[in-house]
């Protein structure tokens, strides 16, 4: 299967070490109508993979002073991917985002037939309306949260809350993106269609995650926990903090690893790459620099 992979960051060249061969990357611009449609044309794919869009640097914060730039990524982007692959008769996967939910207590799982229900960051908003928009389309959306991976960089959630001095302790669906992208590349195989949360069952707190990393990756790692209260008072936009149900995906055929089985592989994987001194570049970074 022949994959072309919109964008050029962390998703996108993870899907793209994972599929090897049969995956381009292509850094045409996805609101650029013609461009795509004649990078589409001339590529002829089986499938294109929207991993492009707007998540802020270094946070969603970033998001809340940059409403535009988002919307063009996160909004009209996608809709142009749409409009493109409607009009060539193309299957597209688009990469979406679960941070469109607050759970408040652990009972609140919520699946793909649950409506939005957080809106409290500028991001948050730009990924529900093209979630809403796009699922009227046979298109396949993949929902990312908090993505993980085993190799130490900027972009991976794991070395992001080790360069916090404090972490909430609530807990979070999360995607390890091993799972993830073999997750979605079975989803493309079977040629699925709707919204799917791609995320490993379970949940998992910051605070667990940070105890595995001292266990496994540093004995000397030292942490605090803070309350969401007080978080909230150093950050712009409140952060979606919520548990996904991954029930439809498994009875699609398509399994992932319980999340603190995948958590701790993760990391005995992490401290090895890190001891070697290896470190995942953030290449959409470096090229604006």
């Amino acid at each position: 299967m022949k994959y072309l992979i919109l964008g050029n960051g962390y998703v996108a060249n993870l899907f793209k070490d994972s599929i090897g061969s049969e995956a381009e990357i292509s850094t045409v611009r996805i609101e650029n109508y013609d461009a795509l449609k004649a990078e589409i044309q001339s590529k002829k794919p089986d499938v294109v993979i929207n991993t492009a869009g707007k998540t802020g640097r270094p946070n969603v914060d970033w998001c809340e002073d940059h409403k535009l730039e988002t919307i063009v990524s996160n909004v009209y982007g996608p809709l142009t991917i749409l409009r493109v692959c409607e009009e060539l008769g193309q299957y597209w996967a688009h990469v979406g985002s679960g941070c469109v939910y607050e759970s408040k207590t652990t009972k609140d799982v919520y699946n793909e037939k649950d409506q939005p229900n957080f809106f409290d960051s500028f991001y948050s908003r730009t990924k529900a309306w093209s979630e809403g928009m796009l699922k009227e389309f046979n298109v396949l959306q993949l929902r990312l949260r908090m993505p993980l991976d085993d190799m130490p960089g900027p972009r991976n959630f794991v070395t992001k809350i080790t360069k916090y001095e404090k972490v909430i302790n609530i807990p979070n669906s999360i995607s390890i993106m091993e799972d993830f992208v073999k997750a979605a590349q079975e989803l493309i195989a079977k040629k699925a269609t709707g919204i799917f949360n791609v995320t490993n069952p379970g949940s998992i707190t910051h605070a667990e995650i940070l105890d595995i990393y001292k266990e496994i990756v540093d004995q000397n790692f030292k942490y605090t926990i803070f309350s969401l209260e007080e978080m909230e008072k150093i950050t712009k936009a409140r952060r979606s903090n919520c548990i996904l149900s991954n029930q439809k995906m498994e009875d699609f055929g398509v399994h992932m690893r319980p999340v603190k089985e995948a958590v701790r592989d993760m990391l005995v994987k992490y401290k090895a790459n890190m001891d070697a001194g290896k470190i995942r570049q953030d290449k959409a970074a470096l090229q604006k620099a």
